[in-house]
This record gives C-alpha cells, structure tokens and sequence, in this order.
C-alpha cells in the first residue's frame, strides 16, 4: 500500500494546530483565564520583566491569527519560536510531563518543534499568502 503526500495538506494542518493553540494560550488562558496583569505577575516572579507578558500575549495572538489564516506563516513560526522556547524553559524545573503540578516541558517543546517545521514547509497552497 503506498501513502501519498500531501505537502499542502501537511501544512495547513500545522499551521490551523499551531495557529488554534497559540490563540488558546494568548486569548483565552493569558487575557481570560490569568489575565494580563496575572500573567506579569508570574513572569516577574520567575525573573522576567512584567512587560514581556504583554508582548507575549500580542505576538502569541498576532501569530496564531496569522497562522490560522496563512498570512506569512513561516515569519509567524519564527516570532513565536523564541517565545515558545521561553516557556519551555519556564517549565523545566516542573519536569518532563506537562500533566505535573506547573506544567512540565514537554509541551512547550513540541510547539517549538512545530514552529520550527512550519519555517521549513512554509504556507503551503492553501493560505492567504502565496507562496513564489
């Protein structure tokens, strides 16, 4: 039996998934759930500076939009790499599982591993922006 492959369909799929769970985490869990103001607080409590919350919300929302829809996907991944590389660390102490008590690592680290695969396969055919 041969499995076909679907480059476009690959990245689409990546791109609605990453897209949805950086919407999730900036809209709902940032703004809804912790609140802005919330979420400084727990970046200043692990050493960062209160503002970068904000940034993170934005550009977490800025890219899961632009994810969704295939507006510039791979400049999107890669503005929101680094981010995810940040949670990622600020787990690291809570261990590998992210079902343990303050989320493990696990997950961030797959997200990046997302982001970074969205960079190589681009938008794909069915997005916003065309790809040259």
């Amino acid at each position: 039996m041969t499995i076909s492959r679907n480059y476009e369909l690959a990245a689409l799929l990546l791109r609605v998934t990453l897209g949805v769970v950086l919407i999730t985490h900036s809209l709902y869990l940032k703004l809804v759930v912790f609140t802005l103001p919330g979420t400084a607080e727990f970046f200043s409590s692990i050493g960062l500076p209160a503002f970068l919350a904000y940034l993170v919300f934005f550009v977490e929302a800025v890219s899961g939009i632009a994810l969704i829809v295939g507006f510039h996907s791979q400049v999107a991944a890669a503005m929101v790499a680094p981010i995810l590389l940040g949670a990622t660390w600020a787990h690291w102490d809570a261990g590998w599982l992210f079902a343990n008590e303050g989320g493990g690592w696990e997950y961030p680290l797959v997200l990046v591993l997302m982001a970074a695969t969205q960079v190589f396969l681009g938008n794909g055919r069915y997005a916003i922006t065309k790809e040259a």
